[in-house]
């Protein structure tokens, strides 16, 4: 799974920033925190000087992360989440806090906070894509795939949820399952690298290199940098190579 660092402004502290100008310092500081970090953190660290709130703190948040901080960045959105009034902001928090812990290593500690942000939104599909993400992680493939078949059941055009359960089925050593995936995945996005890398994995278990190939050298087309591509050179190297 790949975690993108792109924390969205919150309508919530948009609400809160009062007046036009806070609203577009705090825009405008979010959207450093995922180009330019540094010169974010820089800003939100004067404006929490200057009694920035929430806003300011969220974006220094976001900052961290971005600067390779994502341990201590998802503390302070735990915190953050803690002095929030309203539960869907306290929820939208913790999961941008699971993702911080998500790109630190920790996929347990992602496990608890996305678990308690469903507590407090129990509707919200997106939050149990986000944890089967930690759980796959932590190899708790049926878990995953039982958060994804009710994120599904709900959102049921989502690529992306297709992939990962995908991923999932084939570990748990269900082939037929994680293929259909694949291929859902794949008609609803033809250039889903991760459904491709799964295609892939999954006709070369079949026997069909040439289609695992395929999907693999079309990865390294559509997504040349990344983990879905250094994963497919890797499965192509180990394909090419011929035992003596």
């Amino acid at each position: 799974m790949v975690v993108a660092v792109a924390f969205a402004p919150l309508a919530q502290v948009l609400a809160e920033s009062g007046a036009d100008a806070p609203e577009r310092r705090y825009r405008a500081c979010m959207a450093k925190a995922r180009d330019a970090p540094q010169a974010a953190f820089d800003d939100a660290l004067a404006w929490t000087g200057l009694g920035g709130g929430q806003a300011a703190r969220h974006c220094l948040a976001a900052a961290l992360i971005g600067l390779g901080q994502p341990a201590e960045g998802a503390r302070r959105l735990e915190e953050l989440a803690q002095d929030a009034r309203e539960g869907a902001m306290r929820a939208e928090l913790l999961a941008q806090a699971a993702q911080g812990w998500l790109l630190a290593g920790d996929g347990a500690r992602a496990d608890d906070v996305l678990t308690a942000a469903i507590r407090i939104a129990p509707d919200n599909a997106e939050l149990l894509i986000d944890r089967a993400g930690a759980r796959a992680q932590l190899k708790r493939y049926g878990e995953a795939a039982e958060d994804l078949t009710a994120a599904l059941a709900r959102l049921p055009r989502r690529a992306d949820a297709l992939a990962l359960r995908a991923g999932a089925r084939r570990f748990l050593d269900d082939a037929d399952g994680a293929l259909k995936d694949a291929e859902a995945a794949l008609a609803l996005d033809s250039a889903n690298v991760e459904a491709l890398l799964e295609r892939g994995i999954l006709r070369r278990l079949k026997g069909d290199e040439a289609g695992a190939r395929a999907d693999w050298l079309k990865i390294l087309t559509v997504a040349p940098s990344g983990a879905a591509a250094d994963a497919a050179r890797k499965n192509l190297e180990m394909m090419d190579v011929k035992p003596r």
